[in-house]
């Protein structure tokens, strides 16, 4: 079959949404379909190219001049590649490929992957919506989506083409205990209550450090947090990482303090890596920590009870062993293969879908 995903861009920068968009596109390749990437470009064109992936520059930047050009832009590239599947990731791929598809063209896939944002009701519009985690599509469902459109693909970024065998990284020298954490600086991913939880039990575990890897808009705002907690020195801000792998490697406890995340790429990794594991308990992360079996879950925004789980582990270190190892049990089903695999059966269904129609259509003449 004849793949289009359609992406903002294909930069390196650590983002979710565009790292499984890659893993599809290249797995798909390599399975034999024709697939290419509509984006506004970025360091993974190569990697793409390498799997023969297609890329078409497509800028959907959202001013009036742009979004007209990128109405022909995206024109010129369905008569061009005629896909079978539009595969939306985000929420203006998906405006493009409902309003100017014609009749039975393609078949429309969006992917909801922060169905927190206001938006991503718009992604209701495809054909077929595919939820990220069990929670998302449930919210989904809640917000008007038709169940029948809805189908729940779980996140699973291991054997990722983007990277090597967890065996294959080096880790990095890390004071230790090592406390890490791999998220945006967002609010949303609770890295300030993660600097109140370290700062809670700092004094009680003086050699404990934290290593916060990973950049965006509230950086600073958390380094001047940190800056004025009497513990800067033990708390690290490593910046945007592109082999995290070199940090869960080296961590002892690798934390996840999110408001709200449907489904983060960084648990499947952790738990590979054999990092002991604390997250809140919202949204797709009980999930993917196996409801609780791989990793404990404490409620969001709650320093102290994040401060607490911390505690517990590094006062007990058969307890902190314990954990690491049940981390690393049950990773087969975090795999980018299985949600290649699952992805491919949603592709199916509409084709089929679209066959029968086209096959029906020369009776009712």
């Amino acid at each position: 079959m004849r793949v289009l995903h359609i992406l903002n861009h294909v930069r390196e920068i650590g983002n979710g949404i565009v790292n499984v968009a890659v893993d599809l596109a290249c797995l798909q390749a390599k399975n034999g379909h024709e697939v290419a990437v509509a984006s506004a470009g970025g360091e993974y064109e190569i990697l793409l190219a390498n799997y023969g992936v297609q890329h078409f520059q497509l800028d959907q930047t959202r001013t009036p001049i742009n979004l007209i050009n990128a109405v022909r832009r995206y024109r010129a590239i369905i008569k061009e590649f005629q896909p079978d599947i539009v595969h939306a990731h985000m929420m203006t791929g998906v405006v493009l490929g409902r309003f100017l598809k014609a009749a039975d063209s393609y078949g429309l896939v969006a992917t909801v992957h922060n169905e927190f944002q206001s938006s991503a009701v718009l992604m209701g519009i495809a054909d077929r919506v595919i939820a990220v985690s069990k929670a998302v599509a449930k919210s989904m469902a809640r917000r008007g989506i038709p169940e029948h459109k809805l189908r729940v693909i779980s996140n699973g970024t291991l054997g990722s083409v983007r990277t090597r065998n967890i065996q294959e990284y080096q880790p990095v020298e890390l004071q230790q205990p090592a406390i890490a954490t791999v998220a945006g600086m967002y609010q949303r991913k609770g890295i300030s209550e993660l600097i109140d939880a370290f700062v809670q039990i700092a004094a009680e575990f003086p050699q404990t450090h934290l290593y916060l890897v990973g950049n965006g808009p509230d950086r600073e705002t958390f380094a001047d947090k940190a800056q004025k907690t009497g513990f800067s020195s033990r708390i690290h801000f490593e910046g945007f990482q592109p082999e995290p792998q070199r940090y869960l490697l080296a961590a002892d406890i690798f934390v996840l303090a999110s408001h709200r995340d449907p489904s983060p790429l960084v648990i499947p990794e952790a738990r590979e890596a054999g990092c002991a594991i604390v997250a809140t308990n919202v949204d797709g992360i009980p999930e993917a920590l196996d409801g609780g079996q791989a990793g404990i879950l404490v409620p969001p925004k709650d320093s102290q009870a994040l401060a607490k789980a911390l505690a517990d582990l590094l006062r007990n270190p058969h307890r902190l062993y314990q954990w690491k190892k049940q981390a690393q049990q049950n990773l087969e089903w975090l795999t980018v293969g299985r949600v290649n695999q699952e992805t491919l059966v949603v592709y199916g269904e509409l084709i089929a879908k679209n066959s029968a129609t086209y096959i029906e259509m020369p009776s009712k003449i």
